[in-house]
């Protein structure tokens, strides 16, 4: 068990690896660990403009009709007395180049309190809370299984390895209908944040990358040729690159659980000369995120996120700024969820190198219908439509706009 362990631990920093193996020892020991997962199996019919997957310019994860596995995770949890848990989720792709790793995993305190404010913190490999759409367990979306742009991104490029302090207060303490939490974190090891989107642009999918992941994109010659960017065309986005420490802060509102407002500021403080032996660079890249949702009644609810920012690679040898927006409509009757999305994105560049052409911007579609069948089982159809546009791909001798689409049947059981 240890060699099938190690291998896919290399690339972790130090604690998250000591949290790996803690929680499969305590697994293995029988104390009362929570173990929950989710399969998903689909059957896709998609537009033939190819995946970045398989290095193509497509924004969308398949490229070829057929039956795949979508998702599979294991959660394993566990919480004690003393106000300590842990949390570790580990997946399984078909699609993309790592297929069995971690995407999340972190040890967490919450004392217990009475007080009107209290505290809690987590430490290891995360997100942060800064999504209304990836609600579900392991970080997926109960309302559609393709996510929109801005998460889709989030979940490709965005972890924290780091520390998180967390300050909260119920309304319910202070008898007040307002809720709220601030959040801070300290990070490191996300220094190529920043680098799919420059080139390839948002893209709309639910596969999010693993530990010691290389997400793809399309061999672009104005970046991968030795006397242009001579970059490769990849990015591993768990890298630590500079020594600099990232951080961000949130804040969460809450109105009697039926109005929520999260904001949130993340800077990963990126050296943007800084480069790996892989001529992987550090990106300083920032942004701002705000998300919104209203619940109607119990059964109806609309969610809304706004994403934008900006990020440079080298002496400005790629500068954008990037600005992503979703607003979706979700109803529940009875076992039956219907959503409808939809998604506008553009990245705009501003940079010394007018052969690199990093322009690119794009709308979409996502109308999904989910059905509970029992507390295990579930189906599903979705169908998906786009436009989108992006200058790079006259570097390939492909049109620049294309319209993709992409029908989805999935079958879905969770334990």
């Amino acid at each position: 068990m240890n060699n099938a362990v190690n291998c896919k631990l290399v690339g972790l920093p130090t604690i998250l690896k000591w949290l790996v193996l803690s929680a499969l020892v305590f697994s293995v020991r029988g104390l009362a660990v929570e173990v929950t997962g989710l399969v998903q199996l689909n059957f896709v019919k998609a537009s033939e403009q190819t995946s970045w997957f398989d290095e193509g310019t497509g924004i969308l994860a398949y490229s070829k009709d057929g039956a795949h596995v979508q998702q599979a995770f294991v959660d394993l949890s566990d919480s004690f007395s003393n106000g300590l848990s842990y949390n570790l989720v580990a997946n399984y792709y078909q699609l993309g180049e790592q297929n069995l790793g971690i995407s999340q995993a972190y040890i967490s305190y919450k004392p217990l309190s009475r007080s009107k404010i209290r505290w809690r913190g987590r430490i290891g490999f995360f997100y942060p809370k800064l999504s209304l759409e990836n609600v579900d367990s392991g970080w997926l979306s109960p309302f559609t299984y393709t996510q929109s742009a801005v998460n889709s991104w989030i979940g490709e490029e965005l972890r924290t390895p780091g520390l998180e302090l967390s300050v909260f207060s119920p309304g319910r303490s202070r008898n007040s209908p307002i809720s709220f939490e601030l959040h801070g974190s300290l990070f490191k090891a996300n220094d190529p944040l920043g680098t799919v989107i420059s080139w390839r642009g948002f893209a709309l999918h639910d596969r999010q990358s693993l530990n010691n992941d290389r997400v793809p994109f399309a061999a672009y010659p104005s970046v991968i040729a030795e006397d242009r960017i001579f970059h490769p065309n990849y990015v591993e986005p768990y890298h630590e690159l500079d020594g600099n420490i990232g951080f961000y802060l949130g804040a969460h509102i809450d109105y009697y659980r039926q109005s929520t407002l999260r904001y949130y500021y993340y800077d990963n403080q990126g050296d943007p000369l800084a480069v790996s032996h892989e001529r992987l660079y550090a990106w300083r890249t920032k942004f701002h995120s705000l998300a919104l949702q209203h619940k109607f009644d119990g059964n109806t609810r609309v969610v809304a996120q706004w994403l934008s920012g900006s990020s440079v690679m080298g002496t400005r040898f790629v500068y954008i700024d990037f600005d992503a927006w979703y607003i979706m409509l979700s109803h529940k009757y009875k076992a039956h969820r219907i959503s409808l999305r939809f998604d506008k994105f553009k990245v705009r560049e501003d940079d010394v190198f007018e052969w690199d052409q990093n322009n690119s911007d794009g709308h979409g579609y996502t109308l999904a219908w989910r059905y509970d069948l029992n507390r295990n089982w579930q189906i599903g159809l979705e169908q998906h439509i786009n436009e989108n546009s992006a200058d790079i791909r006259a570097t390939l001798g492909e049109d620049l706009e294309v319209n993709q689409q992409q029908s989805l049947a999935v079958l879905q059981y969770r334990w």
